[in-house]
């Protein structure tokens, strides 16, 4: 049998977090192109209503995407502290739990989804140019919901156990079969938001199923035999105490970037399909401290379940320095040249004008990011998830959505007062992730048995 797993809590610090961190910014890279390549190959076959359609739609699934993938990191989180902890039975119940609930709850969100997405693209404001294509974007990739689940839920249970490597393969091959099926569905048939939808959900289930195949085929599978998919009261418990609080996080957090749309999408198509564009670019600039954020919640994990508190913090400050230095480049490529961003997608020169003034006030964040998500990852794999989950509510909701709406609508600012907003509200979460840590409540909140 191969290697599935692999020790956190040892080693060279430096070694250990790069070479874990790697495959994160690969699997995030590739996962990133998804929505990107619909928008870009929608660019180069459709129109500007097209463009805002998928931008919208994609805008939408993120929550689902963002509730999935907060509690399939609740999972990685717990088997990782169970891991670290070399207790075999309790992680392989934990990964049984996940998995038979997860499904349950997948079905019942696409059901959910199918129901509230008329009401849900008005509540949006969406352009009646885009409004039916959108619809259709949302309608079709809601029914691959189990597909998004399925491959998250293996990546996070490969993840938890010291494995970020073969979650790589897993969205790679995915990553090609919906470039191709874009191309066919989008270009040759003409299926427009339609067919990028279909070939989103349709390459993300050979993903899953093909995840599955190679785990069997390599004998990959000692911690996802069937006998193990059941569900354990006292795991969902725990499920739901690290999890829960990573989704609502992430639910609130894509709808706050929802109502910046629906603001947006207000002053016109030009301004919402800029701001969906940008949105696609901003998944590209938050790669890197998004993935060192997330392999640092998993070392973390590990780490506190051995009792190497001091290891896990200073974990936290390489992460931090090693995103900073990758998030630099794309704040000076916004600064310096933002239309040639704009024009990456195929924007018209509406859409780089309205770009160009969101870039200059908004691209700040991306330096400020770096700090604020390895805060987050550092404070999740501690298990202190609820207090993660406030401050990001807080930030998201309580501070950039009013500070976005009079400075853009209110006092006229428009795009240029939207961008700011994000910033201002970066800070905030900082400044109270910080007094956190040093009051030393971070280290309270390792789970017991």
């Amino acid at each position: 049998m191969r290697k599935l797993n692999h020790n956190l809590t040892e080693g060279n610090i430096y070694n250990s977090l790069l070479l874990f961190s790697i495959p994160f910014v690969i699997a995030n890279l590739i996962q990133a192109l998804y929505g990107t390549v619909d928008l870009v190959v929608v660019g180069l076959f459709t129109d500007t209503q097209g463009i805002s359609s998928v931008a919208i739609g994609t805008q939408v699934m993120q929550i689902v995407n963002g509730l999935i993938i907060g509690f399939t990191m609740g999972g990685t989180i717990l088997i990782g502290q169970y891991y670290g902890a070399n207790k075999k039975e309790d992680t392989q119940e934990v990964i049984g739990t996940m998995f038979t609930l997860g499904l349950i709850i997948s079905l019942f969100i696409m059901i959910f989804m199918w129901v509230i997405t008329n009401p849900l693209l008005n509540i949006l404001r969406t352009p009646d140019e885009a409004f039916i294509d959108a619809r259709k974007y949302v309608t079709i990739a809601s029914s691959g919901i189990v597909f998004i689940f399925g491959y998250n839920a293996i990546s996070a249970i490969l993840r938890g156990l010291g494995d970020s490597k073969r979650p790589v393969l897993f969205i790679g091959i995915a990553c090609v079969f919906n470039i191709l099926l874009d191309f066919l569905f989008v270009g040759y048939l003409g299926m427009r938001a339609s067919g990028a939808a279909l070939a989103t959900i349709l390459s993300q289930g050979i993903s899953m199923v093909l995840a599955i195949v190679y785990l069997k085929k390599n004998n990959l599978l000692s911690y996802l035999k069937l006998n193990n998919f059941a569900i354990n009261k006292e795991k969902v418990k725990k499920l739901f105490k690290i999890g829960f609080p990573l989704s609502l996080q992430e639910v609130l957090l894509w709808m706050s970037f929802l109502f910046i749309a629906a603001i947006a999408n207000s002053m016109g198509v030009a301004e919402s399909a800029a701001v969906g564009i940008i949105a696609k670019f901003e998944t590209f600039s938050m790669l890197p401290p998004m993935a060192f954020s997330n392999a640092l919640a998993a070392l973390v994990a590990q780490n506190v379940g051995a009792n190497k508190l001091e290891r896990a913090k200073k974990a936290l400050y390489i992460s931090i320095f090693i995103s900073l230095a990758c998030s630099l480049l794309f704040f000076l490529w916004a600064q310096i040249s933002p239309q040639s961003i704009i024009g990456l997608f195929q924007g018209d020169e509406d859409v780089k004008i309205a770009g160009s003034k969101y870039f200059k006030s908004y691209s700040s964040d991306y330096i400020l990011v770096s700090i604020k998500f390895n805060l987050n990852g550092f404070l999740n794999g501690c298990g202190s998830t609820t207090f993660t989950m406030i401050n990001g509510i807080a930030s998201s909701l309580l501070i950039r959505i009013p500070v976005a709406y009079i400075l853009s609508i209110y006092l006229s600012k428009g795009l240029i007062g939207l961008g700011v907003a994000a910033p201002i509200a970066s800070i905030i979460s900082i400044i109270a992730s910080t007094i956190y840590i040093r009051m030393g409540k971070w280290k309270k909140h390792k789970l017991e048995d």
